[in-house]
């Protein structure tokens, strides 16, 4: 495969529903996921494992150290897309919320960008920020915690 065809699989790729794409061609392999991991090599069965290996061990990590911290009224904001997961509307703004903030119903809590598109998440409920669960700039799922908060 040349440089052309991996962008236009990309491409196509990107603006599917698929989650995940591997091909292997000879000695060349390409493993896509959504979410942020592409992988390409050349031996293939030595590249396979790690996306798989490394993907899990953070999401499984960090839901394990919050619910050793969770106030028993606490709840998570989870992600209602897959995207790109953004804590203010501009690199040089500030955070649209911090830990410790109160927030009221109605109120910005980040933006997710899906396909170039800017989705502003807002609060369902007046609570406050106890945690923020995910950085600046990561990819995040459909349904994947991104706040911790307390109802008020």
């Amino acid at each position: 495969m040349n440089l052309k065809e991996i962008k236009e699989l990309i491409k196509v790729f990107n603006s599917s529903d698929l989650n995940k794409l591997k091909i292997e061609d000879g000695d060349f392999g390409l493993t896509l996921e959504k979410g942020g991991v592409v992988v390409a090599t050349a031996p293939v069965q030595a590249s396979a494992p790690a996306p798989q290996a490394a993907a899990p061990a953070p999401a499984a990590e960090a839901p394990a150290a919050d619910e050793k911290r969770i106030p028993d009224n606490a709840v998570h904001v989870t992600s209602p897309m897959v995207g790109t997961f953004y804590r203010a509307p501009s690199p040089d703004s500030p955070p649209f919320v911090n830990v410790g903030d109160t927030v009221r119903k109605g109120q910005t809590l980040c933006i997710l960008e899906a396909m170039k598109i800017m989705n502003e998440l807002e609060a369902e409920f007046d609570c406050k920020i106890l945690d923020i669960l995910v950085e600046d700039g990561q990819p995040v799922e459909y349904d994947m915690p991104l706040f911790l908060v307390e109802k008020v």
